[in-house]
């Protein structure tokens, strides 16, 4: 598979991930995790900026796909198929950005700050 087939797939299966999150028959775990990865995926806010370079782009080749593949795992495969079949199309002008997806994303870094300033003080 091709990175840009695969790039594609990453764009239909972040709006089955966040369809997936609201079903009831998705597992605690994985809904768990789908929050965390749509969370990420339309935060405006990258966990490493893309200005510090190769890292800052390392985070949407590697980051991303791994946590959509590994919340795919946890979904249950007929719900997350029926997911997908609801998802198409459900996003055509790009992903929407929203300024709370941000939270977990400035939560994270005010943990890494914390434990920093804790460290040399």
């Amino acid at each position: 598979m091709t990175l840009k087939e695969r790039a594609s797939l990453l764009k239909r299966d972040i709006p089955a991930v966040f369809l997936a999150l609201k079903k009831e028959e998705t597992p605690r775990s994985a809904k768990i995790l789908a929050f965390f990865t749509v969370a990420y995926a339309l935060s405006p806010i990258d966990l490493v900026p893309d200005f510090v370079p190769v890292l800052g782009y390392l985070d949407d080749v590697i980051l991303l796909p791994a946590m959509v593949a590994l919340t795919v795992k946890r979904i249950p495969d007929d719900v997350f198929q029926r997911c997908r079949a609801e998802a198409e199309g459900m996003w055509q002008d790009g992903n929407p950005k929203r300024w709370y997806y941000a939270i977990p994303i400035v939560a994270v870094w005010l943990v890494i700050f914390t434990m920093i300033g804790k460290a040399f003080l």
